[in-house]
């Protein structure tokens, strides 16, 4: 980490320490410890798991995606990945840190660089797209609830939803229509040299085409292993699904029981949402407001409300960051590559079938 990250980390944790403390400000501290020592350990040791099995099957992820096109990848060495992953996007605005940091982590462990960002841009596909179909299921049964609460968070949660779902029409755009997204390129970045020097510009221009062509090369290689595509799809699928449980089950361990498990989990897919469009890094302070006032209904209890609260919080954020300041210290395994002129012979097949439209 760059000296300028670990001053935002600290900046970061100072911040959540804040905001923590502003949401204890109503509650006693003898009361919040009784909360505390009668949780149910069983329950909250579940909550802690389905942490654990979300970066799990990330990192399985990586390791399908790298030893399919380039050779053996340990699973300690692609676990790393979204543990740094959710460093960097938990001490960035709009998580922007989370793929230049995997890029370098996937570098060091000898996967090179071209390769690396087509591999992160497909697994960044496919993640978008769960959230996608995830988000509209969620606002399909829980976006009623939030209007009757709160109707100005339902902005915030139909801007989120906007902003990923552009991401998604820019990726597919790049995947079917590469010709037609160069051509926007162009369109979209004419007026910067109005601010910026034309040589830069064009360079720029010429870095997105690059990019394109890099991005369009491995979707057509994913789209064409159908069998990986669907393997990673449901993993995701199920990576997503064990983080969006983890409020039932803190629910469950403050005693709880009786609380609906499919609309809690999709109040949390819309806290999730709304957490995507602040800037602050982290979404601190409003993913807390979030969380308070969406599970208010449901958990009555003020004292007890404000520790399934900083429950949430410790476990789907800050858990993360200690966890890739962990991985940052451990040394991965060196790629064991396939054959590579047995995969350059492939690759020069594939180019002359396949050419971009």
């Amino acid at each position: 980490m760059s000296r300028r990250n670990k001053l935002v980390l600290v900046l970061m944790l100072i911040l959540g320490l804040g905001v923590f403390g502003y949401s204890l400000r109503d509650i006693k501290i003898s009361i919040l410890i009784h909360d505390f020592t009668t949780i149910n350990l069983w329950w909250l040791a579940v909550a802690i798991g389905c942490m654990c099995v979300y970066f799990g099957l990330e990192g399985l992820i990586v390791k399908l995606l790298v030893e399919k096109r380039l050779g053996k990848y340990s699973y300690k060495s692609a676990l790393r990945i979204p543990l740094i992953e959710q460093l960097f996007n938990g001490i960035t605005p709009f998580s922007s840190g989370g793929q230049p940091a995997q890029l370098v982590a996937m570098l060091q462990s000898g996967v090179d660089g071209g390769r690396a960002s087509s591999i992160l841009l497909m697994k960044f596909v496919v993640f978008q797209a769960m959230i996608v179909i995830n988000f509209l299921i969620a606002l399909i049964i829980g976006f009623h609830y939030m209007v009757a609460k709160m109707s100005y968070l339902a902005l915030f949660v139909v801007l989120g939803f906007i902003i990923h779902f552009s991401v998604i029409v820019g990726l597919l755009l790049i995947m079917f229509w590469p010709r037609f997204t160069k051509k926007l390129i162009k369109v979209v970045t004419w007026p910067l040299k109005f601010f910026m020097k034309p040589e830069r510009v064009s360079k720029m221009a010429a870095n997105l085409d690059n990019k394109v062509d890099l991005f369009y090369d491995e979707s057509v290689r994913l789209l064409s292993e159908r069998k990986l595509l669907i393997e990673v799809v449901i993993v995701t699928f199920f990576q997503l699904l064990f983080y969006y449980l983890v409020p039932y089950f803190i629910m469950l361990a403050l005693g709880y029981s009786h609380v609906n498990a499919v609309m809690v989990t999709c109040l949390h897919i819309l806290i999730i949402m709304v957490i995507s469009i602040f800037p602050i890094p982290g979404g601190e302070g409003g993913a807390e407001y979030s969380f308070e006032v969406l599970f208010r209904s449901y958990i009555t209890n003020s004292s007890k409300l404000v520790l399934a609260m900083l429950l949430w919080r410790i476990l789907t954020y800050y858990f993360g960051i200690f966890a890739g300041i962990g991985a940052l210290g451990v040394k991965p395994d060196p790629l064991k590559p396939h054959d590579r002129q047995k995969i350059e012979n492939e690759e020069a097949k594939e180019k002359g079938a396949k050419t971009p439209k």
